[in-house]
Order: structure tokens, then C-alpha cells, then sequence
């Protein structure tokens, strides 16, 4: 059977972005494991999403996007004591996007830190079910925050790993979900930088910035970044519109990627890239030589370019017939 699934978990929340004027806000669907998943269907793969939200209005809107997407919600926890998240969101005159903390919420914590194992381990069969079919599984480490959650993760790795099913792992350091986690505020930034490089070792192909590269491993050199990592994985390392470093199939290389005077928004831009990424892995088969490698970067990052000419980042989203048009254009 070829594996053609994709399941993504973590968190859904909504990103309050404060206009260009900064009188008021605009909020958008958002969370970096929600995005790819939406991203992933809107380019012809199959994905489901793994997630807690709050039973209110924003998780009713999280529902109803992930229905017109067909994203597959067997797994999607409701949770009625704690609210979606709700995170600010900033921009400087680039269209660059910095966090600026959480809006206040009625409970202590959020609902995507209440992610249930039990609940996960009650539709076991329809799970392993799932992963007979799936190639990859995409998560964050700002599940790492909460020990509930974490303790979920985990054990979906296990099981992923009975299916050889391989592992992306998005650094995607936000700090702020440390500082505002009523489970994991007190612990230092030096134990959270050592539980996220252990946390590290699972996966088989790991998405960073280049910021995150040189915070956690003091380089910004896939293949050291790779030998450091107890799977050797590939790396690829993003820096804004600024060349991608790669070590892929144990390759490495530098990219140019295609750049844009109307960039509005970045938010969301990695996860596009990462979803046009696993599109090409996917449909294309793993990169043998040099030039493949580079067809599937450029596609990657002409899905994050897409993304940030407009506002937010499951709106923006390209489908697949928008890249390969943007790709000609490129040629002729």
C-alpha cells in the first residue's frame, strides 16, 4: 500500500492581528500544525489533523474550515472548560509578524494544552487504521509546554514509529507559549532549549529558522546541525526571503527562492513551505540529485511567497494549479 497521508498535530488558534493603522484587529485562523493541514489539502494531499479546541465560536469556525477543506477531523478533541487560543500578533513595517502574548482567557490554561491521550488511545484501531496509510506526521514543540499534551505526543510517536511512519518535526520556537503556560512558566530558557533539542531526536526530516538554528545549536550548517541529531535527519534551514540552506538525502545545497515587493503578512509563510515541501515528497518521490532537491525547495517556497501577499495564513494559502502558474511565470 502506498502511503499518501499526512497527520498533523498540535495546536489551532486564532492569530489577532493588529491592523496596519493599529486601531483594532483582524483575527484569522491560525496554529502551526492547523495550517499545514489545510495548506496539505489545498495541494492535493490528503491530511488529518490531530488537535483540542474550545467548544466556543472559535472552534466552531476551526470545525467549519476544516470541513470545507476536507481535512480529516476523526481525531479532534472539544474541550468545555477551556477557550481556543487566541494569540496577538504584531507586524513591523516589513510585514514581518512578532507575538505580543495571549489575550486574557476565563480558565488558567488553553484547551490545546488538555490534548487526551485517553481519548486518542479509545479510537486506537481507527488510529493504526490511519497510519497504515500515512506517510509522514507533522508537529511543533509548543506542545511541549503542557505535560498533558506532551504526554500525547509521545505516545502518538510510538505508535507512528510501529508504522514506520516518518517524522517532521517545525522547531517553531515561540517563546511566549512557555511564558504565558501556567504548566511550564516557571522553567528556565536553558531547560526548555535542552528539552526541545532532546524532543529533536525524533525526527527523521526537521524545519527550522536560521534564528533557531544558532539558538539551539549554535550553528546554522544543516549537515553539523543533522550530525547532532540522533537520526541524522535532513534540515532544512529558513531565513525569511533570504537563500535556504538544506542537507537533504544527504546532499547539501543553497537555494535562492523567489522574492516579492507586495509581501502584506508573513504569518503562516513556513507552514505553506513546509506543506509544499511534503506535497513534493509525496508526489514526486524523495529527492535523488541535486536539481530535485531544488524542484521541491522552489515549490516550497513559492507556497510560502503566496502566502504572505495577502492577510493571514489559511486564507492565503495557494492551491496547487496557483503554484505551477506561478512557476511558469518564472520560466517564461
Amino acid at each position: 500500500m502506498k502511503k499518501t497521508k499526512v497527520v498533523c498535530i498540535g495546536e489551532a488558534l486564532i492569530d489577532r492581528i493588529r491592523n496596519k493603522s493599529d486601531n483594532g484587529f483582524t483575527d484569522f485562523l491560525g496554529g502551526a500544525p492547523a495550517n499545514v493541514a489545510c495548506a496539505l489539502k489545498k495541494l492535493k494531499i490528503d491530511s488529518i489533523f490531530i488537535g483540542r479546541l474550545g467548544s466556543d465560536d472559535f472552534g466552531k469556525k476551526f470545525i467549519k474550515q476544516f470541513n470545507e477543506l476536507e481535512v480529516n477531523l476523526d481525531f479532534l478533541q472539544l474541550d468545555y472548560d477551556s477557550n481556543t487560543r487566541v494569540v496577538n500578533v504584531d507586524r513591523d513595517q516589513f510585514g514581518d509578524r512578532f507575538f505580543s502574548g495571549f489575550e486574557p482567557s476565563p480558565h488558567s490554561s488553553f484547551a490545546d494544552e488538555f490534548l487526551s491521550k485517553n481519548l486518542i488511545e479509545k479510537e486506537l484501531p481507527n488510529l493504526e487504521k490511519f497510519f497504515l496509510e500515512t506517510k509522514y506526521l507533522v508537529l511543533g514543540t509548543n506542545v511541549l509546554t503542557s505535560p498533558i499534551s506532551a504526554e500525547t505526543i509521545f505516545f502518538l510517536l510510538e505508535q507512528a514509529k510501529k508504522f514506520e511512519v516518518k517524522i517532521i518535526i517545525d522547531l517553531n520556537w515561540r517563546e511566549v507559549f512557555w511564558d504565558y503556560s501556567s504548566f511550564s512558566s516557571e522553567i528556565s530558557k536553558t531547560v526548555r532549549v535542552d528539552l526541545i533539542k532532546k524532543f529533536l531526536n525524533h525526527a527523521h526530516v526537521l524545519k527550522l529558522a536560521k534564528e533557531e538554528a544558532i539558538l539551539f545549536f549554535e550553528n546554522e550548517n544543516p549537515l553539523f546541525i543533522s550530525q547532532q541529531t540522533s537520526k541524522k535527519p535532513d534540515v532544512i534551514i529558513t531565513d525569511g526571503k533570504n537563500p535556504i540552506a538544506w542537507y537533504i538525502n544527504g546532499l547539501q545545497g543553497i537555494t535562492v527562492i523567489p522574492d516579492s515587493q507586495k509581501i502584506v503578512d508573513t504569518t503562516g509563510a513556513g507552514d505553506a513551505f513546509l506543506a509544499g515541501l511534503i506535497t513534493k515528497l509525496i508526489s514526486s518521490g524523495y529527492p535523488l540529485d541535486e536539481l530535485e532537491v531544488v524542484d521541491c525547495v522552489k515549490f516550497a517556497s513559492i507556497c510560502g511567497l503566496l502566502t504572505c501577499l495577502g492577510e493571514g495564513a489559511i486564507e492565503q494559502q495557494p492551491d496547487y494549479e496557483k503554484v505551477m502558474k506561478f512557476l511558469g511565470s518564472l520560466i517564461s
